[in-house]
């Protein structure tokens, strides 16, 4: 164990750093529609019971190990559970890598569609053609490359500032102004004519919508929506003082991350009906759909440039903890400076995105069974990684690391046993249901 760590300056700094961690793109372009889909409040009070439950008790487990150990992901598998567990917070790290490769690739996408809508372009383009705008930048071999690695290295810069001064500080500038954008953006899709049906659509709750796999998407997205499985929360938590109780907080940034969820279907659905379209999910909601409404909207270039801002401060205040997971293994497990590890990581994150970027272009016909490069690296982690993570997570708080994650998240004695019960049997089964599906 280390001599000296770093530590969080601030319960407060924590909260918004782990909250922005939690708080990515698929919060604003997947959790809407999936929602809407699913039966709408039905389906959001389904998300929120389970994010303040099994969502909650994943990211106290997780806090907790980081805090106990001191160390990031590989370094606290090993100290809580032995040379074995090791190899779960080895995945979680490598997830973490290949997470941040392609994630930077879309980060790269929602900074130049930052800039394509201060320069006008998003506003000029005819609607017919904006498919078009979106699909012809994608497939050039030159441009996302050159904003994958600006992205990756607008990352590097905030984590190279260290805990405090770094990853701290942008939380809380970064969260606040997302909060803020956020709200504006709600407001002005709520006071446009014919709105309230697409936040109807939204909250009305249709408990006939519902099904069995209602319920399993609405797990997933708890698990997903909080950045669970792959250790990151493992990362913050080892910078976090001993005096800060871990429940309070978890529960904090559970529910700013639920918020955000909630503020982008609002802000997205009422807009849409507003103007006659229909939902989607993913990149073509934000990179298509979005820009129609705004040119359909009045003074809508101020608001295409508020909402891309939107997207690339949500996309760099999850990045940070990416690259912070996977620095913090080189800093801790071969004692390497902070420079050097973010130096390698960055350089090697830049190089492994090149063929998630050019998946979408010149190496489009590249497949592994069936899927682009980009679509694989999404399946590894999402599907694979960040379950099986959570599963390794739910067993080691259960087994070996009970005490020791239970004293430190001051757990109750009298609630202990049903903390291992949970942990051993319940959680890892819902999490194993959760893969499954994804399969």
């Amino acid at each position: 164990m280390q001599q000296h760590r770093h530590t969080w300056g601030s319960r407060l700094g924590f909260v918004l750093a782990a909250a922005g961690s939690a708080v990515g793109l698929g919060a604003i372009w997947k959790f809407p529609y999936v929602a809407a889909k699913n039966g709408g409040g039905a389906f959001i009070l389904l998300y929120l019971a389970f994010s303040f439950t099994i969502g909650l008790a994943l990211m106290v487990a997780e806090i907790a190990l980081g805090r106990s150990t001191r160390h990031g992901a590989c370094g606290a598998y090993a100290c809580a559970g032995g040379r074995l567990w090791r190899l779960a917070g080895l995945l979680g790290v490598f997830a973490g890598f290949v997470l941040f490769s392609f994630y930077s690739v879309v980060g790269g996408w929602t900074l130049a569609y930052l800039g394509f809508a201060l320069d006008g372009s998003i506003m000029a383009t005819p609607a017919s053609a904006l498919p078009g705008l979106f699909g012809h930048f994608v497939a050039d071999p030159l441009t996302p490359l050159l904003t994958h690695a600006m992205f990756a290295l607008a990352t590097c810069c905030i984590v190279l500032g260290g805990i405090e001064k770094g990853i701290e500080r942008a939380g809380k500038l970064l969260m606040p102004v997302l909060f803020l954008i956020m709200l504006v953006l709600v407001v002005r899709a709520l006071t446009l004519p014919g709105a309230l049906a697409g936040a109807v659509t939204f909250l009305r709750p249709d408990f006939a919508a519902l099904s069995a796999a209602s319920v399993v998407d609405a797990l997933g997205l708890a698990f997903f929506s909080l950045s669970l499985g792959v250790g990151a929360m493992v990362a913050y938590g080892s910078y976090m003082k001993g005096d800060v109780a871990i429940a309070p907080a978890a529960a904090w940034v559970v529910a700013l991350a639920v918020l955000v969820s909630l503020l982008a279907g609002l802000m997205i659905f009422p807009a849409l009906a507003a103007f006659g379209l229909d939902p989607a999910a993913g990149p073509g909601l934000t990179f298509i759909t979005m820009p129609v409404v705004f040119q359909h909207m009045p003074a809508g270039g101020i608001f295409a440039v508020t909402f891309f801002a939107l997207l690339v401060m949500a996309a760099l205040s999850s990045s940070v903890a990416m690259l912070e997971l996977v620095a913090i293994f080189f800093i801790d497990e071969l004692g390497w400076p902070r420079r050097r590890a973010l130096a390698v990581v960055t350089l090697a994150v830049i190089v492994c995105g090149v063929p998630a970027s050019l998946s979408f272009g010149p190496l489009a016909d590249l497949t592994v069974a069936g899927k682009s490069i980009f679509d694989t690296m999404d399946y590894f982690v999402s599907n694979l990684a960040m379950p099986a993570g959570g599963i390794a997570l739910a067993l080691l708080a259960g087994g070996p690391a009970l005490v020791r994650l239970a004293d430190e998240a001051g757990i109750p004695c009298q609630w202990r046993s049903h903390w291992r019960i949970a942990c051993r049997y319940l959680l890892p089964l819902l999490v194993l249901i959760i893969l499954l599906k994804n399969l």
